[in-house]
């Protein structure tokens, strides 16, 4: 009997791919997801330094993540960013 080792996948299911080699992925999710009034600047240097940055921050818009760090952005940061319409200007640098 043989059998079909071919996996299939949801065509509509987005690309995780980038997480496999995302820099936050070394660091715990307390690092991103501070408490209220915390700094969120480490997070945002370790995001400036990972090469998954855009495809993140593209999962985060899409998805409609609203709480932290994500491709370099706060929830904050992210909804200025959707409400200006400056999400497709800055996801196709």
């Amino acid at each position: 009997m043989q059998t079909d080792t071919t996996v299939m996948t949801d065509p509509t299911a987005p690309d995780l791919s980038w997480q496999e080699n995302a820099l936050c992925a070394q660091a715990g999710p307390e690092f991103f997801f501070p408490a209220p009034g915390s700094s969120t600047r480490e997070a945002k240097q370790l995001c400036g330094a990972c090469e998954g940055r855009v495809a993140c921050l593209q999962y985060a818009l899409e998805n409609d993540e609203r709480f932290g760090v994500w491709g370099g952005l706060s929830e904050k940061e992210r909804g200025r960013l959707k409400s200006t319409g400056g999400a497709r200007r800055r996801l196709a640098r």
